[in-house]
């Protein structure tokens, strides 16, 4: 029997998130503050009275995300023993803080980077994401094959649940058609870009650099990472498949159904929200599933 740890990605942010541990813990007091000397702005000013607004901008979104991802689990000190960790998109670098593989100040200044180089990307050509409920896998990315539009698989999340990403047209013509197709839902997401997709390329190359520069190490557990959903140990594979995450899909079923095969038995969602609880529970009924 074995304890997973899974980090949220954008998406799970709420306006006044990380207030309680601000206020109840001097040692997360110091890394919030430290995070704004970093960042170069109150970030916290945003996180606990901001508006969702100032928390959807992607400059804001990532970094907030990740402090409270990390900040929590580190004032959960003996608590935090997990036996393997994974994060969901920009989830994956909290889990690399929280596994010993990055340093907090380090990775905080990754996440900012990648996030400004994905708010660059999302301005240079209009794009978005499109939720598909109820089709499997295979017959999403049949459809999407025949499209001669910028659109691909970006986060395969459950059986049935699978978000895709492109272009404006190509996210347009692909909900249509996968309606067509039998899907009970096709939803535009309300996002700045196509995530995940080719369109994230310029992103990918001004993060390789940054993360190229910056020191990793082995983790204390195996980190399952987005990529390619295997358990990570190595710190230059880790940093290649940072680098890749970009442009490539979210593996997130896959790095569920690689955990329970390799004896996960309890799944603690470690930030803000319960997406990732609810993604276990689908695939697994039986799995322990809660939010720390």
């Amino acid at each position: 029997m074995k304890k997973a740890f899974v980090f949220p990605g954008q998406g799970a942010q709420f306006v006044g998130m990380g207030k309680d541990l601000y206020d109840g813990s001097d040692e997360a007091r110091a890394m919030f503050e430290k995070a704004n000397e970093i960042l170069g702005f109150r970030i916290t000013d945003l996180m606990f009275s901001g508006t969702d607004e100032d928390l959807r901008q992607t400059k804001v979104t990532q970094p907030a995300i990740f402090l409270q991802s990390v900040i929590l689990a580190h004032t959960m000190g003996e608590g935090f023993k997990p036996d393997m960790v994974a994060g969901h998109s920009l989830g994956e670098f909290s889990a690399l803080v929280a596994a010993g593989a990055l340093d907090f100040e380090d990775g905080l200044r990754l996440v900012s980077k990648r996030a400004q180089a994905m708010q660059k990307a999302c301005e240079k050509e209009p794009s978005t994401m499109a939720a598909i409920i109820g089709l499997p896998d295979d017959a999403v990315e049949s459809v999407l094959a025949g499209i001669y539009e910028v659109v691909v698989p970006a986060n395969y999340n459950s059986p049935g649940q699978l978000v895709i990403s492109g272009s404006e047209k190509g996210i347009e013509i692909a909900c249509e058609l996968l309606k067509q197709a039998g899907a009970k839902r096709a939803l535009p997401l309300k996002v700045g870009g196509a995530f995940h997709s080719p369109l994230m390329e310029p992103a990918r190359v001004e993060l390789a650099e940054a993360i190229k520069q910056t020191p990793f190490k082995a983790p204390r557990c195996p980190v399952y990472q987005n990529v390619d959903a295997m358990p990570g140990s190595e710190p230059d594979k880790i940093k290649e498949n940072l680098v890749a995450q970009l442009t490539s899909p979210v593996r997130w079923t896959q790095i569920m159904e690689h955990m329970i095969a390799d004896g996960a038995t309890t799944f603690v969602e470690v930030g803000p929200g319960t997406v990732l609880q609810g993604l276990v529970k689908k695939l697994n009924r039986e799995i322990e599933a809660y939010s720390a």
